[in-house]
């Protein structure tokens, strides 16, 4: 997984006005928790933002007071009409311990089906996967170019050695559906 270094400072205060001039000043509170004690931190908003508004999934270190806490952002909140930034929750991670996360999917090849005029259609854009964070790829990278037309690609098909998917097996990931085009086409090879 890729790494992002941040600095955040402790805080002492809790309260809504006082997360409120925080946030004035450009500071989002978060929190650490998962490791030996929780800390109550705030974060540089421009910082944070590099991890916040991307499909990659990143291990975030973060430095505080000196000491690196390695973790991976848990939960987000954001305004519901603004979509500031509220809060950020970051979740401690270790060598020993197992954590379930989102990891993107990335659909590799072209399909079959849409080489016969069907239309690729990706459902799911992410996956939850449970694992040690060493052994957690960037992305689920999924070849799709045998997929032919009315076929779907499900949790069920895909298996990993060293982590598991954290999702029912009959979510359907990627499916090539028909278009108008193809059937007017079918009909026509048919006559």
């Amino acid at each position: 997984m890729k790494t992002l270094d941040l600095s955040a400072s402790v805080r002492k205060e809790t309260g809504k006005t006082f997360a409120k001039n925080m946030r004035k000043s450009a500071l989002i509170p978060a929190n650490i928790y998962g490791g030996d004690q929780n800390l109550m931190i705030s974060v540089d908003e421009k910082e944070l933002m590099k991890a916040i508004y991307t499909p990659n999934v990143y291990i975030v270190n973060l430095t505080v007071e000196g000491k690196v806490y390695s973790t991976v952002i848990k939960e987000t909140q954001f305004h519901p009409v603004s979509d500031k930034v509220l809060h950020v929750d970051f979740l401690q991670i270790s060598d020993k311990k197992k954590i379930t996360i989102g990891l993107p999917i990335v659909l590799d090849g072209q399909a079959e089906g849409a080489k016969q005029g069907g239309k690729l259609v990706q459902v799911v854009r992410k996956l939850r996967v449970n694992g040690l964070a060493k052994d957690l790829p960037e992305s689920i990278n999924i070849d799709v170019t045998d997929l032919g037309l009315g076929k779907s690609i499900m949790v069920g098909d895909l298996e990993f050695k060293k982590y598991s998917i954290a999702e029912p097996k009959s979510v359907v990931i990627a499916t090539v559906k028909t278009t108008r085009a193809a059937k007017d086409a079918a009909v026509e090879t048919k006559k």
